[in-house]
């Protein structure tokens, strides 16, 4: 039986990954579940799963809800740093759902006591890869990227040779706006963009995907994960969402992936990696999905944001404030306190400030300096708007 660590339960990730495992209780047993603050979620999913271990990081839902897991005999922990304390046999498998910036702590806390780790935020691999590959390598730890697009690159290049990469691409839907003016929908009501023609998402993920900077996230995730020259990397709009990623070769081959719009295959792909005998409910060929296909390029008029893939990333602060601004600003656009064309514009403009600029050169020492960054972009778009 395979123990499995799942962090970040509670979320849709989480949620997916237990659906999967759920109709395979003799092969896998989930020994971990962690959350921010929803107790009563995590609660049901540790009596449904037989799960004895919790973390809950929300201090206050912690403290008000230890007594509830003790009744029960499952021990509840305020961090994977207090739980990595203990004496526990290393996992087969972790699977890191934990939204942002905030899942790169517990993904280097777990390292060391997990054989695989499956990362779905790219956030943490964006700010924190160089953390986080150094300790992959010192506990001998083999990583799986879990983003759909990142984990058909990385399945693709399964026995190829990286020096015959001529070009990845990687496809975007467009969002709810492809077919719009920037300048119709500058003032558009978050509601309609939350909207995804194709994916059931979070609110943030689904505004990233309207911006096309998820697609930016995912392009500077590739440059980091699989070590490629950034000019190796291209975007391109695919609206049926069916294939995931494409890889041209120098040999005049070209591999791609394609699979429908659910995070289930390529969660499911991970956790039976080893055993090769998950069988996708709905296995049938989508034809349809292929027939009359289109990929165009994506228009920087439309979506601005693409600029930024001028810069260079180069494990400097310069991710770590640019995954940050646009945290600070989506969140501010989601509270109606700025307008949808303001994420674009603002962003932009808040790159060019001395106040920034001064870090691009420099990289931070430790996961603490990320946290310092976080907090200083945070007051520093508090004050601007």
């Amino acid at each position: 039986m395979k123990d499995i660590f799942l962090l970040g339960s509670t979320g849709s990730i989480g949620v997916t990954t237990l659906n999967i495992l759920k109709k395979d209780k003799k092969n896998f047993k989930i020994r971990l579940l962690t959350t921010n603050s929803n107790v009563k979620k995590i609660y049901k999913q540790a009596l449904l799963f037989g799960v004895k271990n919790i973390v809950i990081y929300n201090q206050k839902e912690y403290l008000k809800n230890y007594r509830l897991f003790k009744k029960k005999k499952i021990k509840v922990f305020s961090s994977i740093n207090e739980f990595s304390k203990k004496k526990i046999k290393k996992s087969y498998l972790t699977i890191n759902a934990i939204s942002g910036v905030n899942g790169l702590e517990p993904s280097l806390d777990i390292i060391k006591n997990t054989k695989n780790l499956a990362i779905a935020n790219k956030e943490s691999i964006i700010c924190g890869w160089f953390f986080l590959k150094k300790e992959l390598s010192k506990y001998k730890t083999n990583f799986i990227p879990l983003d759909s697009e990142h984990f058909s690159i990385w399945s693709l290049l399964k026995g190829e040779d990286k020096s015959n990469i001529k070009k990845i691409y990687l496809t975007a839907s467009g969002g709810p706006f492809l077919n719009s003016k920037l300048n119709k929908i500058k003032n558009i009501n978050p509601k309609f963009a939350l909207k995804h023609p194709n994916w059931k998402m979070g609110k943030k993920i689904s505004i990233d995907s309207a911006t096309m900077m998820n697609k930016i996230f995912e392009v500077i995730e590739a440059v980091k994960i699989f070590n490629l020259n950034q000019n190796k990397i291209g975007i391109l709009i695919h609206p049926r969402s069916y294939i995931h990623a494409i890889i041209v070769f120098n040999n005049g081959l070209t591999k791609f992936i394609a699979h429908d719009t659910t995070m289930e295959v390529p969660i499911a792909n991970t956790i039976y990696l080893d055993l090769k005998k998950y069988i996708y409910k709905r296995n049938k060929f989508a034809y349809n999905n292929l027939n009359g296909i289109n990929f165009i390029d994506p228009d920087i008029k439309k979506f601005p944001l693409l600029k930024l893939l001028k810069y260079k990333f180069e494990n400097t602060y310069l991710e770590i404030i640019i995954v940050s601004l646009n945290d600070a600003l989506v969140k501010k656009y989601l509270e109606h306190k700025i307008s949808y064309i303001s994420i674009h514009n603002s962003m932009l403009k808040l790159l060019k400030k001395q106040y920034f600029q001064k870090y691009y050169t420099m990289r931070p020492k430790n996961i603490n300096d990320i946290k310092i960054m976080v907090q200083r972009v945070n007051l520093y778009v508090d004050k601007y708007f």
